[in-house]
């Protein structure tokens, strides 16, 4: 389970270094992990495995309709396969860097099966927001959470 966040920096090269911590779990034995677009102009690292399936549910989605042909488009058609190098990095893509405007300091955000790859300015965007969590309105399913 991924969970946590945690500030990082893109080499020169636009490699990020996987936390040890979780680098047997993202990339085990040296496996690629995948990186791909959000809509909310982040990116999404994912173990290949976990993200298989996903894949293939979303290009099963009738492609017609406009909504669901551009979540397509951004979703695998930016997905990146990427394999680690020996000290644990991998590349992030330039299209991907340019859609989620990482510069060198980036925010890695577990999310449970995946991570979230922020810029800083998009994650300092995110955690104003959650400051603003109207707790009156909450998401279906958070009302009755007990923590």
């Amino acid at each position: 389970m991924f969970q946590g966040a945690i500030a990082l920096s893109l080499d020169a090269k636009g490699r990020l270094a996987i936390p040890a911590r979780h680098r047997d779990a993202l990339v085990p034995e040296g496996a690629p992990l995948v990186i791909t677009a959000h809509p909310h102009q982040c990116l999404l690292v994912y173990p290949q495995a976990a993200w298989e399936p996903i894949s293939q549910k979303i290009a099963a989605m009738p492609g017609l309709d406009k909504a669901t042909a551009s979540l397509k488009r951004l979703l695998v058609g930016f997905a990146q396969t990427e394999e680690p190098d020996a000290a644990g990095r991998v590349l992030v893509a330039p299209s991907l860097r340019q859609w989620a405007q990482l510069d060198k300091q980036v925010w890695l955000v577990g999310q449970g099966s995946h991570f979230e790859l922020w810029s800083d300015a998009g994650w300092q965007q995110q955690l104003a927001a959650m400051q603003n969590i109207d707790s009156d309105a909450l998401p279906l399913g958070f009302e009755s959470l007990a923590l």
